[in-house]
């Protein structure tokens, strides 16, 4: 289906980007809502988030302060005149946030995973005005993340956004949440009229990774950035490792390059037309290349032979890891293509063995 998205805006924002959603993980006190709004308001920060309800992955931890909570919220706009965002996980959560006045709501990665859970949220939401953020599930599905927003989007909202908060692994890495940053570039590409967020907090899950992360999201053309900010987070409730204090976040964004993504120049021009020769120059060369193959399969079907001979494929991939590396690209990135070209070529012969060609 076909869906057309509205701007994420709200009365009196700066339309240009990023449009910057900062404030705590998790709601903890009044004192330290209103303390850390308060300095990110005097900072020039229009929209101020805070958990009210925290899904946790493991039982026993701070799980938020519930309604109370959104009192706390009423206050940081009757007190500060900032626009006010909260996470909501279920139809009570929803009504709950309208009724208090809530002006942008956003759904995180473990509600995302759930059709059930999306489609009870969006139940709620028919007839509200309001806008919309969805963050990708916590596993790498696009279709997953696609299906919440047509979900919301059916239920007649139009200022809906995305939020890439990153992927969860469950091997050692650097960050907290893979980016797998291609596939908020395919959603982009599928939805192009989708305000995409950055999360570099959750991203990163550590201090350190939220500038660097924010600013290839910038680079990457993304409209906006949710980032947690405490003003004491070595004493949060939650998540401390990952919230930078108001006077950190705005040395990041003052430190952000932000690039024109709609200026194109006649060199730039040029140079894509050389990528398209090229792209074009690929695709007949891997044509070529499981020509071979197939003629490689004709030549196993014969001779009673395994499609798959791992000595042959260990030695290809060591010598173009090693080609690519000496070229100046990553092993990993070769890795990857020649892992799906062997794929294909695996597929194609399996295909002759089958008595297909």
């Amino acid at each position: 289906m076909e869906m057309q998205f509205e701007p994420i805006t709200l009365p009196g924002l700066d339309t240009k980007r990023p449009l910057v959603i900062a404030g705590p993980c998790s709601a903890e006190t009044e004192d330290q809502v209103m303390e850390t709004a308060k300095d990110l308001a005097s900072r020039g920060i229009k929209i101020f988030r805070a958990g009210i309800w925290k899904p946790r992955t493991k039982p026993g931890g701070f799980e938020g302060v519930g309604s109370e909570g959104l009192l706390w919220l009423k206050k940081v706009k009757a007190e500060t005149g900032m626009y006010v965002a909260t996470e909501v996980a279920n139809q009570y959560h929803v009504l709950e946030a309208l009724k208090h006045g809530v002006d942008l709501l956003w759904i995180g990665a473990r509600t995302t995973a759930n059709p059930f859970a999306m489609q009870e949220i969006a139940d709620a939401l028919k007839g509200a005005d309001i806008p919309v953020l969805i963050k990708n599930p916590v596993n790498p599905d696009i279709e997953l993340w696609i299906g919440g927003i047509q979900r919301i989007y059916n239920a007649g909202l139009r200022k809906i956004g995305a939020i890439h908060r990153g992927f969860s692994s469950y091997d050692e890495k650097v960050y907290r949440n893979s980016p797998q940053w291609h596939i908020p570039i395919e959603l982009r590409r599928r939805l192009p009229n989708l305000p995409i967020f950055s999360d570099p907090s959750h991203i990163g899950g550590k201090r350190d990774f939220i500038a660097p992360l924010s600013q290839q999201a910038m680079d990457l053309g993304f409209d906006g950035l949710i980032i947690e900010s405490h003003c004491s987070p070595d004493y949060a409730w939650s998540d401390k490792n990952q919230q930078i204090t108001p006077g950190t976040l705005d040395l990041i964004l003052d430190d952000l390059i932000i690039r024109d993504q709609h200026t194109t120049t006649e060199d730039l021009g040029d140079l894509r037309k050389q990528i398209d020769v090229l792209d074009n120059e690929l695709i007949d060369l891997l044509a070529k290349r499981m020509r071979v193959s197939r003629e490689i399969g004709k030549f196993k079907k014969e001779h009673k032979m395994t499609v798959l001979q791992a000595a042959r494929y260990d030695e290809i991939l060591k010598k173009r890891v090693e080609q690519a590396e000496a070229a100046e690209m990553k092993g990993d990135f070769m890795m990857t293509i020649m892992q799906a070209i062997h794929e294909e070529s695996v597929r194609q012969q399996v295909e002759i063995l089958k008595g297909k060609e």
